[in-house]
């Protein structure tokens, strides 16, 4: 823990500058980012260029991954370095655009292992070309044994646990966890830790993710048929507002809380729509990620010993507090 504390503290200084300057752009689908102005912006590293590759499994159309991406920007334009981005949320797709990276020769890859046995190769090979490998989001319990630099994100299990604990404070009796991706390794963890930390009942519903009709129905279906379920618990911020319409058309009084922040999602605990949000700081994330890099290849610092990651969150916004980060929500940071 004192390792995870130490981390942070050292990364908050350099967060802070990387405010002061302006983001590098780049574009999805593996297309090799262009730089522009912000290159020439002031503050940037007096180092020698290099290009990082940022790949993830996002799903099209999921802000969260905006909010990833424009940290990553902003490191990048801090340390004067192209970002190359890319996602897919198969597997195999994935692995394939990190194999992209590799015979690009990039200076470092910044990656999600959302299904860690589709990175196992990849990362390998990565290894082998002399490409460091860092972790982020997803793979808290794999990226040790994958060969990664470092890990950056949320333990997911015990944020679950967490959020659990919440709910019976809240006296909730019935949970109904929804996961929008099967065998998505932090989505499954979540479930699990809430199972872990509440007290009552907790039922798991998946759904598709990537088809929002879909998901409004599933979920509407699910509550008429069971009544008792007081809680329904969502893992991302378009699933949580998809289900706040589910709960209204179902006529039940089933409260929605969830993982994850989004501009509209804080606007809805706001309203009181949504009781309460996990904020695992994907923007920390992205930035971690890129400057992490930029720190080994130029400096070979690397946090944690390579054996703690470094914990991003987890962190509750509720009605109390949610005033202090939606001015960052509305830029599009949070």
């Amino acid at each position: 823990m004192r390792r995870h504390r130490r981390s942070a503290a050292l990364t908050a200084a350099a967060l802070v500058g990387a405010l002061l300057v302006a983001g590098c752009s780049s574009s999805s689908g593996g297309k090799e980012s262009e730089e522009g102005s912000a290159n020439a912006s002031a503050g940037k590293a007096d180092t020698p260029r290099m290009t990082i590759a940022l790949i993830t499994h996002a799903s099209p159309g999921d802000t969260f991954w905006d909010i990833v991406r424009k940290g990553a920007e902003a490191a990048a334009a801090k340390d004067n370095v192209k970002l190359v981005y890319s996602s897919d949320p198969s597997a195999g797709t994935q692995a394939n655009l990190v194999q992209n990276a590799i015979d690009q020769k990039v200076d470092g890859i910044a990656l999600t292992a959302a299904k860690p046995d589709a990175m196992k190769d990849v990362v390998a090979k990565a290894k082998a070309a002399g490409i460091p490998v860092v972790g982020f989001n997803s793979g808290l319990d794999n990226w040790k044994d994958l060969g990664m630099l470092e890990y950056f994100g949320q333990d997911e299990n015990i944020a679950g646990q967490a959020f659990g604990e919440r709910l019976d404070q809240l006296g909730a009796k019935h949970a109904l966890c929804v996961i929008q991706e099967q065998g998505q390794v932090a989505l499954e963890a979540r479930c699990a830790g809430l199972k872990k930390g509440f007290s009552g009942k907790t039922d798991t519903l998946y759904v598709n993710g990537t088809d929002m009709p879909s998901v409004k129905s599933t979920i509407t279906a699910k509550l008429k048929q069971d009544s008792s379920i007081d809680q329904v618990v969502t893992l991302g911020a378009p699933i949580a507002l998809t289900a706040v319409q589910s709960v209204s058309d179902a006529g039940t009084e089933s409260k929605v809380a969830t993982f994850d922040l989004s501009r509209d999602l804080v606007k809805a605990v706001q309203s009181g729509t949504v009781e309460f949000a996990v904020d695992q700081q994907p923007y920390l994330q992205g930035y971690l990620a890129i400057d992490a890099l930029w720190l080994y290849r130029t400096n070979g610092n690397f946090s944690g010993g390579g054996t703690a990651p470094v914990l991003t969150g987890p962190a509750f916004i509720t009605k109390d507090n949610v005033d202090q980060v939606a001015e960052f929500a509305a830029k599009g940071t949070r």
